[in-house]
């Protein structure tokens, strides 16, 4: 399991991601539908990136997030 904090740590985690599944920058974009420069930015650790595309972007990498320390939903 990966510790993401910032936006850079974010960025980090995706490209590694995406180095190891073997895909360019415009094959991650196309399999998760969204631009090149969005990929671009997220990698880059840009902090004003929309949720539900990166959302998109970890669906499209296999990958899931994880919140600790929240309360249960419902409690």
């Amino acid at each position: 399991m990966t510790s993401i904090q910032t936006p850079q740590q974010l960025g980090e985690a995706i490209r590694a991601a995406r180095k190891q599944l073997a895909l360019t920058q415009p094959q991650l974009a196309l399999a998760a539908v969204v631009g090149v420069r969005f990929v671009v930015e997220l990698e880059a650790g840009k902090p004003s990136v929309q949720l539900a595309l990166v959302l998109r972007v970890i669906q499209a990498l296999g990958g899931e997030i994880h919140i600790h320390g929240f309360p249960e939903a419902g409690v």
